[in-house]
């Protein structure tokens, strides 16, 4: 029950959240240089002309009449039109959407995969080379730019060795699944994994240097609690210590920086994106900004923003259920 409390009042906190991003998006359109009429107009429009484009898309109107009937909009689930791509905003945004939340899952299957044991190994290998091969690791992969990183690994492992293709996504996740299991063939999986595996690489990257940090500095700090000791006492194998006892506890702030991650790998993916030539939200975005096309913009930020709410809720839902203590606080 206090779980489900927790939960609730998470979500409310959560509506507002939204409804702040939904506010200050639609305000920046107000502050930022440039007009959708310009884009949209002929160069050589008269003043009529631009004041009839204008009375059409409704920015002739009082702000707050603007404001009123974009949330009532939004509310039906009509983000908009697109004034450069000439179609609905929620259609084009919730096309892109699919290879965004793909790459930043696999960066982050990525970064926990190899994060967790290099921070577990580290620690319990403190001052010798295994440790000092995992910090330096963390130190290279948390210094190292995701722009450069992204334009070496294709330079070397797609266009010297030919090991992976060098761009684009040419099938979907749930589409090579849906080959798999009705015509039992792997060749578009494997396609998918081949063209997803250098960004997520340099998309994780950075995670992966984060968590490992975070990992050994909590296993340090749980190894030398005095359960730990008693554990060792008793006589239960070290394995057991280390990874039913010490692991456990240290996962608790690991899975908050996660799905914090994760939120940020969503809006942040826009660098590997432009490298990879990877058709997701971050492009869309930036090709929105460029044509001031502020429907498309707005719905962007604002499915973003949902985005980091909708992660943050799964993060506190785990956090409540590893840690009860949590949803009484």
């Amino acid at each position: 029950m206090a779980t489900g409390r927790f939960l609730l009042k998470r979500a409310v906190q959560g509506v507002f959240v939204i409804w702040g991003v939904v506010t200050v998006v639609f305000l920046l359109r107000f502050v930022t240089p440039g007009s959708p009429i310009t884009f949209i107009a002929p160069l050589d429009a008269s003043e009529a002309l631009r004041q009839q484009i204008a009375a059409d898309l409704g920015l002739n109107q009082p702000i707050y009449v603007q404001y009123v009937d974009y949330l009532v909009s939004l509310l039906q689930g009509d983000m908009g039109y697109s004034y450069i791509f000439g179609t609905e905003a929620e259609t084009l945004i919730f096309s892109r959407l699919p290879a965004t939340l793909e790459l930043a899952i696999a960066a982050t299957i990525v970064a926990v995969v190899l994060s967790i044991p290099l921070g577990v190994i580290s620690a319990t290998h403190r001052h010798q080379p295994a440790d000092y091969g995992a910090t330096t690791f963390s130190l290279v992969g948390i210094s190292t730019p995701n722009f450069w990183l992204g334009i070496m690994l294709v330079l070397v492992l797609a266009v010297q060795f030919s090991l992976f293709p060098t761009s684009r996504r040419v099938v979907g996740f749930l589409p090579a699944i849906e080959t798999l299991f009705t015509e039992g063939s792997v060749d578009r999986l494997v396609t998918w994994l081949a063209h997803i595996t250098l960004p997520a690489i340099t998309l994780g990257t950075y995670f992966t240097a984060l968590i490992t940090r975070l990992t050994r500095s909590g296993m340090l700090d749980e190894l030398g609690k005095t359960y730990i000791r008693a554990s060792r006492a008793k006589g239960l194998p070290e394995t057991l210590v280390r990874y039913k006892h010490a692991l456990r506890n240290t996962l608790t702030p690991v899975i908050t920086v996660v799905g914090l991650q994760l939120g940020t790998l969503i809006g942040g993916a826009v660098i590997t994106e432009a490298v990879f030539a990877w058709p997701g939200l971050g492009s869309l975005v930036i090709d929105a900004i460029n044509a001031r096309d502020w429907p498309l913009i707005q719905g962007s930020l604002i499915v973003i923003g949902a985005g980091f709410v909708i992660v943050n809720l799964l993060v506190d839902g785990l956090y409540a259920t590893l840690n009860p203590q949590v949803a009484n606080e």
